[in-house]
């Protein structure tokens, strides 16, 4: 029930406007357009120019209609005499967004830009530079590796995959041994999302290099696991999810045993974005003796966010001995955009209040400008690795 809420919400923030179509006043376009950092290689369009404007175009000479749908709104295209359809959104906000084209009804990638796995799958992303992207740009410093690790899961009875990355010089010292962030992906995302999309390695590789954080390993899984007869079982509604167990009893141990780690909760950190912020609080406050650090980017735990908590019910009274949760947690760390929808900032809130009422400490942090979307979660994990096993 949990999942489907919050799944709810995302669903409906992230569709809210997409029958919204828009015109463009061309007289104000400014025309500064450079091809787009995560255009495929050798293709020109699509197009960013200074306002943050995205500029298509595809040619499409029997089409009657084409469109760029991008952050909840569609813009129509022009053909030309060419029978090319090109055209432009309004200005968007700095950072990465996905988006699609639609020719007739029908919504497509678009044929320039790279594919990401985002909005449940795989389509076109978009970068809109942002004015404080250094911070995930690909440098001239060590950087470390991320692998594709593969592993048979008897929980869920199929083969799954999650990403590993390894800091700059594991493989030249065979003898150090790291700490581990388990990083998740939110809603409709997958493992590929934090080191594509989020940059994750990119981000640690500078940290690292500047010497504002430790040397770690992050392990990015796939937050949706089911066993097989809860998925038969499930019918319409969404099945229960096996995460948490696979992960405590399957990813870790296995991670423990594949890749020199230190096994203990002081050196064992957890985090997600907004559906990976449910599950990982729910995860870590299940399993205290395993972690000591929790990141919570756009979200903490589903419940409404216009009632108080009940600290004794809230996630079976896991905060009620507000001593021991202090004391384990070396490190709650909670993030928003300032932009986020508000029922983002209503549970956070709450959640917030509830900790300032027991006496928990946590360090809270807004991204300025961004929404529910991939900068405020970056800027998230730049802020949060900062505090991990100091």
């Amino acid at each position: 029930m949990k999942n489907r809420l919050l799944i709810l919400v995302i669903a409906v923030y992230c569709t809210a406007f997409a029958q919204v179509s828009a015109q463009i006043d061309q007289d104000k376009v400014v025309e500064d357009f450079e091809s787009s950092s995560v255009n495929q290689q050798g293709k020109e369009f699509p197009k960013v120019n200074s306002e943050g404007r995205v500029r298509v175009e595809i040619e499409a000479p029997e089409a009657k209609k084409v469109q760029l749908d991008i952050g909840g709104v569609k813009y129509d295209l022009t053909k030309n005499d060419q029978a090319v359809w090109v055209g432009e959104s309004a200005a968007q906000d700095e950072g990465f967004h996905y988006y699609q084209l639609n020719i007739d009804g029908a919504s497509i990638p678009d044929p320039g830009s790279k594919y990401y796995y985002g909005s449940g799958r795989w389509g076109s992303g978009i970068e809109i530079p942002a004015s404080d992207k250094e911070f995930y740009a690909l440098k001239d410093v060590p950087h470390g590796n991320v692998s594709e690790n593969l592993y048979y899961s008897e929980i869920t009875q199929d083969w799954r995959r999650n990403f590993v990355y390894t800091p700059p010089g594991y493989f030249e010292n065979s003898e150090k041994r790291y700490p581990v962030l388990y990083l998740q992906h939110g809603s409709y995302e997958d493992e590929t999302g934090w080191s594509s999309q989020g940059h994750a390695n990119l981000i640690l590789d500078n940290l690292i290099a500047s010497g504002d954080a430790e040397k770690m390993i992050i392990v990015m899984d796939n937050g949706y696991a089911y066993k097989p007869e809860d998925l038969k079982n499930a019918g319409e509604n969404r099945p229960i999810s096996s995460f948490e167990e696979v992960l405590m009893n399957e990813v870790i141990p296995k991670i423990d045993g594949k890749f020199r780690t230190i096994p203990d909760r002081e050196h064992r950190a957890i985090a997600g974005l907004s559906m990976g912020a449910s599950q990982t609080m729910s995860i870590i406050m299940n399993n205290l003796d395993n972690f000591a650090y929790y990141g919570g980017f756009s979200g903490t735990a589903n419940f409404p966010g216009d009632k108080d908590l009940d600290v004794s019910n809230f996630l079976n009274g896991a905060f009620s001995n507000a001593k021991e949760v202090d004391q384990k947690l070396i490190v709650l760390w909670l993030g928003l955009g300032t932009k986020e929808p508000d029922v983002f900032f209503k549970t956070v809130g709450k959640f917030k209040e509830m900790l300032d009422q027991q006496g928990i400490s946590y360090t809270y942090y807004e991204s300025p400008d961004t929404a529910h979307e991939w900068l405020t979660w970056r800027r998230s994990l730049h802020q949060y690795a900062q505090l991990l096993f100091k």
